[in-house]
């Protein structure tokens, strides 16, 4: 009896490795999914901007204030936000 039990208990550890293995498969396809949409709307965007200057200077205020880290901002020719903090 104890030996059935002892099956059953490894059977069930090993399904329970196979179903978080899934779900770790669908997130991460989620994910892939999520970022690639990003992608293309982006693209989207900046097509739009490079056509319409009213929609450039919008998309550049936009993310003037959307954008926080310098990295970010150096990547659309912004400035590096300014530290405000005095010490």
């Amino acid at each position: 009896m104890a030996d059935k039990l002892k099956q059953l208990m490894e059977k069930r550890e090993a399904l329970n490795a196979r179903i978080r293995k899934e779900q770790n498969r669908a997130k991460e396809g989620e994910r892939k999914n999520d970022t690639r949409r990003k992608i293309l709307v982006g693209a989207v965007v900046l097509e739009w901007a490079n056509r319409d200057n009213e929609f450039s200077k919008t998309l550049m205020g936009e993310l003037k204030r959307f954008l926080v880290r310098d990295a970010d901002r150096a990547l659309f020719g912004l400035p590096p936000i300014q530290n405000t903090k005095r010490e």
